[in-house]
């Protein structure tokens, strides 16, 4: 089985299919600590906590230029010490196999 943070993010048009719920339960086993928050639209969420503002900050920049390679942009929002990620699809408006991917590189950002 290839684990997601091995695969890359495929162009997603706008009339991809979102990921069923049966898939998001099964790819959430594969991310630790996301979950999926509904409003507005289904999207992965996750805190990231860190010892100070710098840490957080390289991280945020880690996390950013890992979106620009796969062609897949989240929602950061950085505080001193925290750093917030959220993962879905515009175009599809709401979860597609490429968020879980992107989330599990942010992991791997994140033990790294």
């Amino acid at each position: 089985m290839t684990n997601l943070c091995d695969l890359s993010c495929e162009a997603c048009r706008a009339d991809a299919p979102t990921v069923s719920p049966d898939d998001q339960e099964v790819l959430l086993n594969d991310i630790d600590g996301w979950s999926i928050n509904t409003n507005p639209c289904d999207m992965l969420v996750k805190k990231f906590n860190f010892d100070d503002y710098e840490s957080a900050l390289s991280f945020t920049n880690a996390v950013a230029e890992m979106a620009e390679d796969e062609g897949h942009h989240p929602k950061l929002i950085l505080e001193w010490g925290l750093v917030y990620v959220s993962w879905w699809s515009h175009k599809i408006n709401g979860l597609h196999k490429n968020d879980f991917i992107c989330a599990s590189k942010t992991d791997l950002l994140y033990k790294s």
